[in-house]
């Protein structure tokens, strides 16, 4: 079959999580993508939310705006990619490829994927804890790593405590790291892990 689209029919997303739509088809020669067209069907009717022409890549629904994308440098691959899943994206995506061929004449194909966004058990995050009583020696490099298992996504902080005052808070990361330890780093520290 000449330029034929494949997809699936339905997909299963999990809110908070990122999917891929597959809509892809074998580049022919003599036929170029002219125009990419993604758009989704809901109650109210019919909504183009992402189009590729020879001005660029545009997304046209707000609830959209960088949350979507299509593949950049992989000819035949119009899959789309939704992050940050809501439940509002449920619904029936289509999407619709337009090539020119060596004749200017237009061929338009389309295929249809129904979205389910679906929620998952959401988990508090518990933290796996290291060991307590670390000793280093002085000006060694040395890290502590802050992990939990939980409902993704996870943010990590780590504080150091100060006696009879207010903790400070040392890094937004998972990793707190020195380059090189000096006396003055002895101290307690903790972490804290957070989701939604």
């Amino acid at each position: 079959a000449l330029l034929d689209l494949s997809g699936v029919q339905e997909i299963k997303g999990t809110w908070m999580r990122s999917t891929s739509l597959p809509c892809t088809y074998m580049p022919s020669e003599g036929f170029t993508q002219q125009t990419l067209i993604w758009s989704m069907e809901r109650d109210y009717g019919t909504s183009t939310i992402f189009r590729r022409d020879d001005s660029g890549d545009h997304v046209l629904l707000s609830q959209f705006r960088d949350r979507v994308s299509v593949p950049k440098h992989s000819p035949g691959d119009a899959s789309l990619l939704i992050e940050n899943l809501e439940i509002p994206d449920s619904g029936h995506y289509t999407c619709q490829v337009i090539w020119r061929s060596k004749n200017n004449s237009l061929i338009t194909k389309e295929v249809t994927t129904t979205v389910k966004v679906v929620k998952v058990a959401a988990t508090k995050p518990i933290i796996r804890a290291s060991e307590p009583g670390l000793t280093f020696p002085a000006g060694a490099r040395a890290s502590l790593t802050c992990v939990a298992n939980g409902s993704l996504p996870i943010s990590y902080r780590w504080f150091r405590s100060v006696p009879g005052g207010k903790a400070l808070l040392l890094s937004s990361q998972a990793e707190l790291a020195w380059d090189s330890l000096q006396p003055s780093d002895t101290g307690k520290y903790y972490c804290e892990a957070e989701n939604r």
